[in-house]
């Protein structure tokens, strides 16, 4: 991994915690999808989160996943250049990272770009290119390439939509509602925050005697 040294004492712990999360089976699927959604002059990395890590990390196959869900000429990246420079690649990352939430990604599951560049989390970089994944399928817009059955379709909400005529029968029995409670009386009931007066049984008032004792 790039630019990182070993891991002792809690630090191994915590990392050996996250690398359990990874999952190698759904890197299968997201490299089969990127390789799709992109185009067929990308090589296939070889398995491994080390691997999966390696082909990620110059951000420029992220630019170039996140510029294919747009349509040609609306890309968000204009210009991907190629660079071996640590700060270049790290801000192509940034980049990926800014579109893929502006087009729909939860902030939640946006990884940090040391997730990726240090290989601290490469289990944040599958949940966020899934979730880019779920976003595409679910637009619809004909931009997404793949398997439908590789991502979770998210629910859409169905606004309903009422007719003048239902909204002014609404508006009828709302009034109707409110009619009846014309006769309503509030004897009896205590304001809020006023004590209440709490009467013994066997006292003259209870008992219907209101003269004074």
């Amino acid at each position: 991994m790039a630019n990182r040294g070993p891991s002792y004492g809690l630090s191994r712990e915590v990392q050996e915690k996250i690398d359990q999360k990874y999952d190698a089976e759904l890197e299968s699927r997201l490299v089969d999808w990127i390789l799709i959604q992109c185009g067929d002059d990308l090589q296939r990395p070889e398995p491994g989160k080390q691997n999966f890590q390696k082909w990620l990390m110059s951000g420029t196959i992220l630019c170039r996943l996140i510029n294919s869900l747009y349509p040609s000429g609306e890309e968000p990246i204009k210009k991907i250049t190629e660079s071996k420079m640590v700060f270049k690649q790290m801000e192509k990352i940034s980049q990926f990272l800014q579109f893929a939430e502006e087009y729909g990604v939860n902030r939640g599951d946006i990884f940090q770009t040391v997730d990726l560049w240090e290989g601290k989390d490469m289990a944040a970089v599958q949940r966020t290119l899934m979730a880019l994944g779920s976003e595409a399928l679910t637009k619809d817009d004909g931009h997404y390439r793949g398997d439908p059955d590789w991502f979770h379709r998210k629910t859409k909400g169905h606004k309903r939509e009422f007719s003048e005529e239902q909204l002014r029968q609404g508006r009828v029995v709302i009034g109707m509602q409110m009619g009846s409670n014309r006769g309503a009386s509030q004897s009896g009931m205590v304001g809020y925050g006023t004590p209440r007066q709490i009467m013994r049984y066997d006292s003259p008032r209870h008992n219907g005697d209101q003269s004074n004792p």
